[in-house]
């Protein structure tokens, strides 16, 4: 009877390390300020944005957020929901990029189109065609009538 309860625990032992083993992987995804799509650190209670993820500066408290295992391949090692993919299969850019007003990818395929689903301009911004490709169908507000012309139309400048 005492090699039977030896047996037991030694399944019950290797049940629970395999359980232990077997985890599902944690959800990390977490919605950092201003809204931006973010990373939860171990303490559950830390959200950094995406693009502060694998930048060699350790923002989690256990420095999660740059282990090996999530920055060793680059993007594909990253979670799907930390990486937005441009039009160009070649780029990449973290997911808070996109929305952000800039032209991140290079193509404005961060900022315009389906595949990006922005919202139109928000009251910060002015909607037009831009001449600097910094930008792409919004220029910030605090460049209206800076004596630069921002837009084609120059509505920037004139009616902004």
């Amino acid at each position: 009877s005492a090699a039977v309860l030896l047996v037991l625990a030694a399944a019950v032992g290797l049940a629970v390390a395999l359980g232990l083993l077997l985890r599902a992987p944690v959800n990390r995804f977490c919605t950092a300020s201003k809204n931006r799509t973010g990373f939860l650190c171990d303490d559950s209670a830390t959200c950094i944005p995406a693009s502060q993820v694998c930048d060699r500066i350790s923002d989690c408290r256990n420095g999660e957020d740059e282990q090996e295992k999530l920055c060793g391949d680059l993007p594909r090692s990253l979670p799907g929901y930390l990486v937005f993919r441009c039009s160009n299969p070649a780029y990449w850019v973290y997911a808070d990029r996109r929305c952000n007003g800039l032209n991140d990818c290079g193509d404005c395929s961060d900022e315009m189109g389906s595949l990006a689903d922005c919202p139109p301009c928000g009251s910060e911004w002015w909607s037009c065609s831009p001449v600097f490709y910094e930008y792409c169908s919004c220029v910030p507000r605090r460049l209206c009538r800076d004596g630069i012309q921002h837009c084609l139309s120059w509505s920037d400048e004139y009616i902004c």
